[in-house]
């Protein structure tokens, strides 16, 4: 397929806190801090209850009983708590970890919207991955973050994973628009006029990792994504 107004499109014939993490941290405190106060006013009772009953009438046998297991039951929960806190300590340690492991590699993960960056001192590009099930006329719109439509296109595209679709900033008009954020959408029908679901990707550098976040947030190519959202790691 011809290069159409400064825009490579898929080839054609091959085959995307920490405030978070602090408010669950002092929940946890608080909840344990209320079930520790609770512990302790039962334990007071309990004996206050045992030193002041009347011994020609002590305390039922079953109802000291089952007192005992409520203490039990509370001391239980007391350790769980610590157990839990303990567990989602070393999730967020090893999601840490997993994320500094991503810096400096170039990422792919869903989304739509990519950067214009120079390539040379006359020339820009953005790239999208765009994945068709099936063969079919593809519609492009690429529009600036202010929602200007910037260009559009019609291709003949072949089904195939991960196509690059290239665009070097030039408008339809001519116009050479300035590095930025640019979003692309994608509508297609195949040759019986059916519509086509087209998945829109994104290729970048992991430049830096925000581990103030819960999860933390790699940053792609000025965009913040989470671990689960990267979709393979190109290098």
């Amino acid at each position: 397929m011809t290069v159409v107004s400064g825009t490579t499109p898929p080839p054609s014939g091959s085959s995307s806190s920490s405030s978070n993490a602090s408010s669950a941290a002092a929940s946890s405190a608080l909840a344990s801090s209320q079930i520790a106060g609770n512990f302790q006013s039962f334990l007071q009772l309990l004996t206050t209850q045992l030193q002041n009953q009347n011994p020609l009438s002590p305390l039922d046998t079953n109802q000291f009983t089952q007192q005992l297991v409520e203490f039990a039951g509370v001391q239980q929960q007391l350790n769980t708590n610590d157990s839990l806190a303990t567990l989602v300590s070393l999730q967020q340690t090893a999601q840490s970890t997993q994320a500094l492991g991503f810096v400096g590699k170039t990422a792919v993960v869903n989304g739509a919207t990519a950067p214009l960056t120079p390539t040379s001192s006359t020339t820009n590009e953005a790239v999208w991955l765009l994945s068709v099930p099936s063969a079919s006329t593809l519609d492009v719109t690429i529009t600036a973050a202010n929602g200007q439509t910037v260009f559009s296109g019609t291709y003949n595209a072949t089904a195939g994973n991960s196509q690059p679709f290239t665009w070097d900033g030039t408008g339809n008009d001519g116009t050479q628009f300035p590095p930025g954020s640019y979003t692309l959408s994608a509508t297609a029908k195949d040759a019986a006029n059916n519509s086509v679901a087209i998945t829109t990707q994104i290729e970048g550098i992991v430049n830096s990792v925000d581990l103030t976040q819960s999860p933390p947030l790699l940053s792609i190519g000025g965009q913040t994504f989470t671990v689960n959202q990267i979709q393979s790691i190109v290098n």
